[in-house]
């Protein structure tokens, strides 16, 4: 019976010296971001590589230039922020309705540049490798337009209607969320909860409009159409409950 080759040592050895390059890279960008935790958005490539406890030239060694190290924070401080908000998700009501659960996708948002403001600007408004960091806002928002659109999308059908503009929909409401977050971080006129709450309602109350338009075409009201008296609101309000068991 033919038996498989031993494995030959030299590709051990390489396959061993690659994940140790990818161990090292990795520990790298983790003391990348505590640099700039610790300097600001501004750091040198010196503060860092000291807080890696190498010189320069060992790091260029496992980034090609500074917009390779730029990119890769970018990427580790992405996944982050898409943790953060499906933690929130998983976290949620399991009967939470869209408005809620869009609440809860804004909030996380806000909380993760509100918790790691330099990160944010190291890699979003950073002067010197803009190219980069825009290529990680775009993948971002893409992926949290996704999670939008998937919400938006399942109320427009649920109602009977046309759902081929959630996309588009959700990326625009995307871009605003983040150009509101980046004023508020500077700004910090008023409380985290408070940007939520103002963000979700536009967001919703949109939508809102979109099912209030389309209703009279349809003979009946939309699923979910508030009256035309009724305020929207981010979240249920809790004295509603209240009053229904009265």
């Amino acid at each position: 019976m033919p038996h498989d080759p031993p494995a030959v040592k030299g590709n051990d050895r390489s396959v061993r010296n690659t994940e140790r390059r990818a161990e090292r890279r990795a520990e790298m960008v983790d003391a990348a971001m505590d640099a700039v935790r610790e300097h600001g958005a501004g750091v040198s490539v010196a503060d860092i590589a000291k807080r890696a406890g190498i010189t320069k030239p060992v790091l260029y060694r496992h980034f090609a230039d500074r917009a390779d190290l730029q990119r890769a924070v970018g990427e580790k401080s992405a996944e982050l922020l898409m943790e953060r908000i499906f933690t929130a998700l998983e976290a949620a009501d399991s009967e939470a309705d869209e408005a809620a659960l869009i609440a809860h996708i804004v909030d996380a948002f806000l909380a993760g540049i509100e918790d790691e403001p330099e990160l944010w600007r190291f890699v979003v408004h950073n002067t010197a490798e803009r190219e980069a960091g825009s290529e990680i806002v775009e993948d971002v928002q893409e992926r949290i337009a996704r999670l939008l659109s998937i919400l938006i999308g399942e109320r427009l059908r649920a109602a009977g209607l046309d759902s081929g503009g959630a996309e588009v929909w959700a990326l625009g409401l995307v871009g605003m969320v983040k150009n509101a977050g980046d004023w508020w971080l500077e700004r910090r006129t008023m409380s985290r909860a408070a940007l939520t709450s103002y963000l979700t309602t536009l967001i919703w109350g949109g939508l809102g409009g979109v099912l209030a338009a389309a209703a009279p075409t349809r003979g009946t009201p939309a699923p979910g159409t508030p009256a035309p008296d009724t305020p929207l609101r981010a979240v249920p309000d809790p004295c509603e409950k209240e009053r229904d068991h009265a």
